[in-house]
């Protein structure tokens, strides 16, 4: 089955408290990674999210945000330093007292300086809203899955259009081989026939004929490459991943293609050859983007 790498998935999950929001977009990546981005009091979580999210992704990389709102996800508590305001309102007096000045201390003076009084946030400890964070977790892991398997049908459909011409284009290489030594053979007796007008040596053609049909012999290049494209097919109704294999076998395809190209001595074979790495060009660019 192709499942593509990237995708989008997202949920909303709300209590009488919260609200939770989660989105995730993925992307094509060599291995599965995974970032989360979420309040400081849901870090405890990452694992557990991380866990989840493995269920439904195989590979690429996810971004994750998570958003909450609602009541009671910070306590707050007030700290006011008595000891430094004393010492300062004791000092601010003995300036005005060494300068002769007349200026009162206000109340502003003290309370509105950081280091005297300070609001510290608290984040507070709930269960009810850790499962609420899983559950979107886990509907928008499933969201994303969904999408990235519908973009997976979609690849596997231009991948059959792909090797569909790759295929036809073996065929002509498989019917256009046996004719490059009958061409050969036609081309060395009209070049011996140009240079001598005595009897052809007939032993001498076919062994010459023979050592170029040896080297330029391209059969076992063709066998392998139709045994890779069944490979293909049927790797593409595999279940799990199969990025990596259908990598593998591109790989494997244009090793074959470039040593047909080598022992080409032929023009149309030498035309087909380009058109089966311009088609292994596009399988493996698509090939990216699959789990």
């Amino acid at each position: 089955m192709v499942v593509s790498m990237t995708g989008f998935g997202r949920s909303k999950v709300e209590s009488e408290q919260h609200s939770v929001t989660v989105e995730m977009k993925s992307v094509n990546h060599r291995f599965s990674e995974c970032y989360i981005r979420m309040p400081r009091q849901l870090l405890k979580l990452e694992e557990k999210i991380k866990k989840q999210v493995s269920h439904f992704v195989k590979r690429g990389k996810v971004d994750i945000f998570i958003t909450i709102s609602g009541d009671g996800l910070v306590h707050k508590n007030l700290h006011i330093d008595w000891k430094l305001i004393q010492d300062y309102y004791q000092l601010v007096n003995k300036v005005k007292e060494t300068f002769s000045l007349k200026e009162e201390v206000q109340l502003s003076h003290l309370l509105n300086r950081e280091e005297f009084v300070m609001i510290e946030e608290m984040e507070e400890e709930n269960e009810e809203l850790e499962q609420l964070v899983l559950k979107a977790v886990d509907e928008a892991a499933m969201e994303l899955r969904k999408m990235r398997e519908k973009e997976g049908e979609l690849l596997r459909k231009d991948f059959l259009t792909h090797l569909q011409q790759f295929e036809l284009n073996v065929i002509e290489l498989t019917n256009q081989a046996p004719e490059v030594v009958n061409l050969y053979r036609e081309r060395l007796r009209k070049r011996i026939v140009e240079y001598n007008e005595t009897s052809l040596d007939e032993s001498r053609i076919l062994t010459e004929v023979a050592i170029f049909a040896d080297k330029s012999d391209i059969t076992e290049e063709l066998t392998r490459l139709n045994s890779h494209i069944k490979y293909f097919h049927s790797t593409l109704l595999n279940e799990g991943q199969v990025g990596r294999k259908l990598d593998f076998m591109i790989q494997e395809m244009n090793r074959e293609v470039n040593t047909i190209g080598s022992k080409a001595n032929d023009s149309l074979i030498a035309t087909l050859v380009v058109e089966l790495k311009s088609t292994l060009e596009k399988l493996r660019e698509q090939v990216q983007n699959v789990e």
